[in-house]
C-alpha cells in the first residue's frame, strides 16, 4: 500500500535537508512524495546548493505550487502519513503555530495537525528568542514534533552529507519511515 508524505521546504538555511529527504524517499517505493517549496526556499536553494529547481522537482512524485491553496494536500480528505518541513524557517514555524494558512506549505501543515497526523519540523535558527521558543511550545502542544537538525557527533560523521543524512533519517523515522541507513547509538555493555 502506498503512503503519501508531504515534504515542505521553507526558506531557512539548510535546503539540503529537504533534498536529502526526497533523495532517500526515492528508494522507498511504498512512499509517494508531495513537495511544496516556499519562495524563500527557492532563494536559499540558489545560494546554498548546486541543484536546479527542475532537479529538485524531479526528486518528488508530485510538486505543488506554493500559491495553490486548492491543491489536494490542502484538504483533510487527502490522506497522508504526515508531513516533514525540512528546513523549517522561523516564519513558517510562526505561521504553523498560529494557524496562519497563507500559503500551501503552511496550509498543509495546518491540515496535518487538525487531522492529527504527524508533523515534523526541522527548525533552523540560533540563537532562539522567546517568540521562537513560544512558537515551538505551541506546535508541540498541538501535536507537532519540533526536531532541530542537531548533529549526532557520537555517530562520528565523516562528512557534511553524513550529518545531513543522519538527521533526515531520524526525522523520517519520526514519521514511521524506517530506512536502512538509520544507525542507532549503541551503549557500551
Amino acid at each position: 500500500m502506498v503512503q503519501r508524505l508531504i515534504i515542505g521546504i521553507s526558506g531557512a538555511s539548510g535546503f539540503a535537508y529537504g533534498c536529502k529527504a526526497l533523495q532517500l524517499l526515492r528508494a522507498v517505493p511504498q512512499v509517494e512524495t508531495h513537495l511544496v517549496v516556499s519562495k524563500g526556499a527557492e532563494l536559499t536553494r540558489a545560494s546554498e546548493t548546486a541543484f536546479s529547481r527542475d532537479e529538485v522537482h524531479a526528486l518528488a512524485d508530485v510538486v505543488h505550487p506554493i500559491g495553490n491553496l486548492a491543491a489536494g494536500i490542502a484538504s483533510g480528505s487527502f490522506r497522508t502519513a504526515g508531513m516533514l518541513v525540512a528546513p523549517c524557517s522561523m516564519r513558517t514555524l510562526s505561521a504553523i503555530a498560529h494557524a496562519t494558512s497563507d500559503n500551501l506549505l503552511t496550509r498543509a501543515a495546518d491540515v496535518t495537525l487538525k487531522e492529527r497526523r504527524r508533523l515534523v519540523l526541522m527548525v533552523r535558527e540560533t540563537p532562539l528568542n522567546l517568540a521562537h521558543l513560544d512558537n515551538m511550545r505551541r506546535v508541540s502542544e498541538m501535536g507537532g514534533i519540533v526536531f532541530p537538525p542537531v548533529p549526532a557527533l557520537y555517530m562520528q560523521p565523516e562528512s557534511v552529507d553524513d550529518i545531513i543524512t543522519q538527521s533526515v533519517v531520524r526525522a523520517l523515522g519520526l514519521l514511521g519511515i524506517e530506512l536502512v541507513a538509520q544507525q542507532e547509538w549503541q551503549p557500551e555493555k
